[in-house]
C-alpha cells in the first residue's frame, strides 16, 4: 500500500526490470558499443533481429517462442545474481551502468550543485559499508524500542501509521490517489496488506512445495529476530505464532483476481462517516502522523478491512508486537549491516526467488536512488541529456499516431460494438495524452537533506520530503506534469485516471525501438507496446474510465457483454499454460495484461500495413514483412527465469511469463500466414477460437 503519491496510478507495468550479465550471444551492446554504431545499421542483426537466436528446429506453429528465441534460451546461463533474465533484463543493465557512469562521474566532481551532492552524498553513504557494518541494526533501535513499548491498540495502531516512514508492516494502510470520479481531485485510498510472502496462496495452498517454503520461512523468522536480541528458542515460538497470524491475515483478504474488479474497489465514503462504517478502529490515529486531511476516502476492499480492523482488536497484541519487530527488521535490511541484508536474502533472494547470489552493491545503490521517491528524477535530466535524442522523441510520437490511427480504423470496423459505444471509445481514443522520454517540468528537491555517513536517515529524509509534498498538494488540483516512472526506467505505463500513456526513455532503445531497424520491426516491437498500452484503456479494467478518466460506464449493456464474452474466452486461453506442474496462469489476473498484448498486436499490424501504402513489404534476409513483424514481437519477450521466480510470477504477478506473452499471435490471422500454421500444429486456433477484441 503506497503512503504518498507516487504522482501516477501505475496500472499497467508492462513487465518487471530484472537483473545481470549475460551470455556473450545474449548480451545488451553496452553504452561504449552503442555509441560507436555505425550510422544507418541496426544495433541488432541487419535489420533490428537477432535471427541467430532463434532455434529452426523447432516450428513455429508448435512453440513460437522457442522457434524465436531458442537457441538463445538452451545456450543462455542465468548469472547468479539473477531470477530471470530477457530483453527487458538487458536493457535495465545497460540503464544501471548509465546511472552509475552518470553518478561515479558527479561525485568525482570537486565542485556539485544541489542535486549534484545529494546523489553523490547518497551513493556515497550507500557505498560505505564499513560505518553500515559498524552500526549494525542500531539505525533502526528506535523504532524497535517503540513497537516493544506498545501497550494498547492505540499505540499498536500509531505504529501502522507511521509504516510509511519507518518501514514497519502494516495489515491496514493508505496514501493519496485520485479520486476515480473526479480526476482532477485527490483523495485518501485505504486498503490491506501485511503479508510477508508474495501472495495470500502462499499460506492457503496445502501441498508439499507451499508448506516447504513456510518451514524455510519460519528458519528465516528465527533468523531476524536473532538480530533484536531474541534467543532461538524463543524466536521458534514466536515466528510460529507470526506465520499463524499472517495466515488470518491472507484468509481475510481477497485474491488478486478480485481486487482487480474496479466495480469492487471503488467504495467512497466521506472521513467523518468512516468510524460509523467501520467501527473499533481508531483511524484518526492511523492518519495522524500522515498529515492528510483529505475529507474523503475509497476503501479498496470493504470486507477485508473489516476482517482486519477484527484481527487488530482480537488477536494478541504480544504477537502484533513481534510481527512488527520481524517486518521493521525484514523491511529494513538492505539499509543495514551486511549481515542482516544476507541473511534476510538467504530466504526472500535464494530460497523465494532462486538467486543465487546478492546483486552486486553498485546495483543496489542505483536502484535505491533510481525510483520516484528517491533522486530518481534528478538522475534521470542527466540521463536524457545525455543518452535519449529529440529525433527519437519525435519519432515515437509519429509512431503513437500511426497507432491511434490503426485503432480509430479498428474501432470503426468492430463487428460486435453498436454505434452509440464506438462513439464513446472513439472520444476516448482521442484524448489520449502521451507522454514520451521525460517530463517536462522537472522534480524539484528543495529543502532535502542527504548526509554522506547514514543511509538510513537519508532513506527516512526523502520519505519525509515526498510526504510532505504530498501533504503540501493533497486539496489542489492534480497535478498532471508529473510521472510515475522515471527516464532511466525500462517500461511503460498507462494511467487511466488522466488517460495518458506513459514511455520513459529507457525503453526506446533496440529490441523494443531502434530508429535504424526495419520498419516492421519497430511496429512488431515499440509498436506493439503503445499498441499495449492504449489497449489498457479498453481491458476489462481501463475500459471502465471514459475520456476524462472518470470510472463509468460508458458501454451500452449489450456492447459490454459481447466485450465481456470475449474476454472471458481470452481468459480461459492463457489459464491453459501450466509453466510448472499444477501451477497454471492466472488467466483472469493478467487478463488486463493480456488484452493489451493480444489487441496491441493486432494494433501494431494494422499500423504497420498503413504505413506500406499499400506496397509490399521487401523480403529481407529470406524473411517477410509480416514474419519480421511476429519475430520482434516474440524476442521482445524472450526470457529465462528459475523456477522459484515463475511461481511468484503464476501467484503474484499480473502479466504471464515472457514464453506465453511471446504466443500472443496464435489469435492473429496473419501469423497463421506467415509462419504457415496449420491443424495439428500445438498452438494452432481455429479461428472461431481465435480471440479478437480490439
Amino acid at each position: 500500500m503506497k503512503h504518498s503519491l507516487l504522482a501516477v496510478s501505475i496500472a499497467s507495468v508492462l513487465a518487471l526490470s530484472a537483473c545481470s550479465k549475460p551470455a556473450e550471444q545474449a548480451q545488451a551492446p553496452s553504452v561504449e558499443q552503442t555509441a560507436e554504431q555505425p550510422a544507418g545499421k541496426a544495433e541488432l542483426g541487419s535489420f533490428g533481429v537477432d535471427l541467430d537466436a532463434r532455434n529452426l528446429a523447432v516450428k513455429p506453429g508448435d512453440d513460437f517462442f522457442m522457434y524465436a528465441s531458442g537457441t538463445w534460451y538452451d545456450n543462455f546461463e542465468m548469472p547468479a545474481d539473477k531470477t530471470r533474465y530477457g530483453a527487458f533484463t538487458a536493457l535495465a543493465e545497460r540503464s544501471e551502468e548509465r546511472v552509475k557512469d552518470i553518478i561515479e562521474t558527479i561525485s568525482s566532481q570537486s565542485e556539485l550543485s544541489g542535486e549534484e551532492k545529494l546523489i553523490a552524498d547518497f551513493y556515497n553513504a550507500y557505498m560505505d559499508t564499513d560505518t553500515i557494518n559498524a552500526k549494525g541494526i542500531t539505525p533502526i533501535k528506535p523504532v524497535l524500542d517503540t513497537i516493544a513499548n506498545i501497550e494498547n491498540v492505540t499505540n499498536l495502531t500509531a505504529v501502522f501509521g507511521d509504516a510509511w516512514l519507518t518501514g514497519a508492516a502494516t495489515p491496514i494502510g493508505g496514501g493519496m490517489w485520485f479520486n476515480r470520479l473526479n480526476p482532477n481531485e485527490y483523495q485518501l485510498s485505504v486498503g490491506v496488506g501485511g503479508l510477508g510472502l508474495p501472495d495470500r496462496s502462499y499460506y492457503l495452498t496445502d501441498t508439499e512445495r507451499f508448506q516447504n517454503i513456510l518451514a524455510e520461512y519460519k528458519k528465516s523468522i528465527i533468523t531476524m529476530l536473532g538480530f533484536a536480541g531474541i534467543d532461538e528458542n524463543e524466536a521458534a515460538q514466536k515466528a510460529d505464532a507470526i506465520i499463524a497470524l499472517e495466515t488470518k491475515v491472507a484468509e481475510v483478504q481477497w485474491p488478486r483476481e478480485k481486487r482487480r474488479n474496479r466495480d469492487l474497489t471503488l467504495n467512497q465514503i466521506s472521513r467523518e462517516d468512516l468510524s460509523n462504517e467501520y467501527p473499533n478502529f481508531d483511524w484518526d490515529t492511523l492518519f495522524e502522523s500522515s498529515g492528510y486531511v483529505l475529507p474523503e476516502i475509497n476503501i479498496t476492499q470493504p470486507e477485508p478491512v473489516k476482517g482486519m480492523i477484527e484481527l487488530i482488536n482480537s488477536e494478541s497484541l504480544d504477537v502484533w508486537k513481534d510481527y512488527l519487530t520481524y517486518h521493521t527488521i525484514r523491511n529494513n535490511a538492505g539499509l543495514l549491516s551486511e549481515d542482516i541484508y544476507n541473511a534476510n536474502f538467504a530466504f526472500f533472494g535464494t530460497v523465494l526467488s532462486g538467486q543465487q547470489e546478492p546483486r552486486p552493491r553498485w546495483k543496489r545503490a542505483v536502484s535505491q536512488m533510481s525510483g520516484t521517491e528517491s533522486l530518481g528524477f534528478a538522475i534521470g535530466q542527466v540521463y536524457v541529456d545525455k543518452y535519449f535524442p529529440e529525433s527519437s522523441k519525435e519519432q515515437m510520437s509519429e509512431l503513437v499516431e500511426n497507432l491511434r490511427t490503426a485503432l480509430g480504423e479498428r474501432i470503426d470496423n468492430l463487428d460486435w460494438m453498436g454505434e452509440e459505444t464506438k462513439k464513446n471509445a472513439k472520444e476516448k481514443l482521442m484524448a489520449f495524452v502521451p507522454k514520451i522520454g521525460y517530463p517536462d517540468v522537472p522534480q524539484s528537491f528543495d529543502g532535502l537533506e542527504i548526509s554522506s555517513d547514514d543511509l538510513t536517515a537519508n532513506v527516512q529524509n526523502l520519505r519525509r520530503f515526498f510526504q510532505a509534498q504530498s501533504v503540501e498538494r493533497e486539496l489542489q488540483k492534480t497535478d498532471r506534469e508529473r510521472w510515475g516512472m522515471t527516464p532511466q526506467r525500462v517500461n511503460a505505463y498507462y494511467n487511466s485516471s488522466f488517460n495518458e500513456i506513459v514511455f520513459p526513455a529507457a525503453i526506446l532503445q533496440p529490441p523494443f525501438f531502434d530508429p535504424n531497424a526495419d520498419d516492421a520491426v519497430n511496429y512488431g516491437a515499440i509498436g506493439a507496446v503503445i499498441g499495449h498500452e492504449m489497449g489498457h484503456g479498453f481491458d476489462d479494467q481501463g475500459s471502465k474510465s471514459d475520456a476524462k478518466g472518470i470510472q463509468r460506464n460508458w458501454w451500452t449493456d449489450e456492447d459490454r457483454a459481447a466485450f465481456e464474452e470475449k474476454a472471458d474466452k481470452l481468459a480461459a486461453q492463457y489459464s491453459e499454460y501450466e509453466p510448472i506442474e499444477g501451477n497454471f496462469v492466472n488467466g483472469r489476473n493478467s487478463l488486463g495484461e493480456n488484452i493489451g498484448d493480444v489487441g496491441g498486436l493486432a494494433m501494431a499490424y494494422h499500423a504497420y500495413k498503413l504505413s506500406l501504402n499499400g506496397e509490399e513489404a521487401p523480403i529481407i534476409d529470406g524473411l517477410t514483412g509480416d514474419q519480421r513483424f511476429f519475430l520482434a514481437w516474440a524476442q521482445v519477450w524472450r526470457e529465462k527465469r528459475t523456477e522459484q521466480s515463475m511461481l511468484n510470477q503464476l501467484r503474484a504477478g499480473t502479466h504471464a511469463p515472457g514464453r506465453y506473452r511471446a504466443q500472443a499471435p496464435r489469435n492473429h490471422d496473419a501469423w497463421y500466414e506467415a509462419f504457415n500454421v496449420q491443424p495439428g500444429d500445438a498452438l494452432y486456433l481455429a479461428p472461431e477460437d481465435r480471440v479478437r477484441i480490439w
